[in-house]
């Protein structure tokens, strides 16, 4: 305890035995240690790793676990197509099939960090835009549009990792008004899709029509 003298009735102060007795049991007891790594590793988020991360999941209502789409490749028998042979694939159950994935604590604060200001910010263009950009600082443009009819677009100029588009579609972080719908939209500007000039697209005889992959909320 800091400042043990001043939590002590001055009718004890003067009492060497009673004094002994006070900083005896605030050694055996000594708590600061335990506060200290409560207040790092789950109280300040920034810090927070394991537990603590999950104590914050609790708190703002994101689960670590996410529903990824088993990738393969799926092991099957001569002649049977795309599948692989013994030693090279896994079993398919069933046609989309998914597995569960942990969000590792990199990730997983990454995505508390935007639900909570989500939580804070208003539902606008800029404040959707703010918050892909921090989720996907580093990976490319990515930005929110209004596409009437009450839909709004979150368009991605990259492919999104399965677990990145798990993380969109599953957990709750991105925002957005009652009643409007979400589309997720990828447009990977570096795929060889035709556009026009400035977009950083192809242009004519280099590039085909972008079919776009959606993801409707």
């Amino acid at each position: 305890m800091q400042n043990l003298e001043k939590t002590i009735e001055s009718q004890f102060a003067n009492s060497p035995l009673m004094m002994q007795l006070v900083q005896n049991m605030d050694q055996y007891l000594d708590q600061s240690a335990n506060v200290e790594g409560f207040l790092s590793t789950v109280w300040n988020i920034l810090d927070a790793q394991g537990f603590g991360l999950d104590f914050w999941g609790q708190v703002l209502q994101v689960s670590r676990l996410l529903q990824i789409a088993s990738p393969g490749p799926f092991f099957g028998f001569d002649q049977s197509g795309s599948m692989v042979g013994f030693g090279q694939g896994v079993f398919l159950q069933y046609v989309g099939e998914t597995t569960t994935f942990a969000m590792l604590d990199g990730a997983y604060k990454k995505a508390l960090l935007t639900k909570a200001l989500a939580n804070i910010t208003r539902v606008s263009i800029p404040g959707c835009n703010q918050l892909v950009s921090n989720l996907f600082a580093g990976r490319g443009r990515c930005y929110c549009t209004d596409s009437g009819n009450m839909v709004m677009t979150y368009t991605f100029e990259f492919v999104l990792l399965p677990v990145e588009l798990a993380i969109l579609t599953q957990s709750g972080v991105l925002p957005h008004p009652t009643g409007v719908a979400v589309t997720i939209v990828q447009v990977p500007v570096s795929s060889g899709v035709f556009g026009f000039n400035g977009s950083g697209l192809q242009p004519f005889n280099q590039g085909t029509f972008f079919n776009p992959t959606q993801v409707v909320l």
